[in-house]
């Protein structure tokens, strides 16, 4: 299996950019799609981004489409979501998941939050306006 710890999040203004990672210990980091999620209080978790294994597809939500960016660095085993231009309503704690796709075609990166296996344990970002 497969480790996740986050790290990154905190307290910024609206209009502020931060950019969480990802770090992935255990088995092959580059054998699993990773994705990005987030919940705020009171809300249920949602999809944010997605990225397959070998880091050539990408996928967002429309929310966050053209101000985050989700990359990865499968040598250091890391994920990261750069976040520009934050709003208020980006407040939530973001986690990041992955999922073996080893066995798949190369550009599978699923949306959906049950798709994946194994869940860091989030970092908080606050955007205050």
């Amino acid at each position: 299996q497969v480790q996740l710890v986050e790290s990154g999040g905190g307290l910024v203004q609206a209009a502020d950019s931060l950019r969480p990672a990802c770090a992935a210990s255990g088995r092959t980091f580059s054998s699993y799609a990773m994705g990005w999620f987030r919940q705020a209080p009171g809300k249920e978790r949602e999809f944010v981004a997605t990225i397959s294994r070998s880091g050539g597809s990408t996928d967002y939500r429309d929310s966050v489409k053209g101000r985050f960016t989700i990359s990865r660095d499968n040598a250091k085993n890391t994920g990261y979501l750069q976040m520009n231009s934050l709003r208020p309503e980006d407040t939530a704690v973001y986690s990041c998941a992955a999922v073996l796709t080893a066995a798949q075609p190369m550009g599978i990166m699923p949306r959906s939050a049950p798709s994946y296996d194994y869940w860091g344990q989030g970092t908080q970002v606050t955007v205050s306006s």
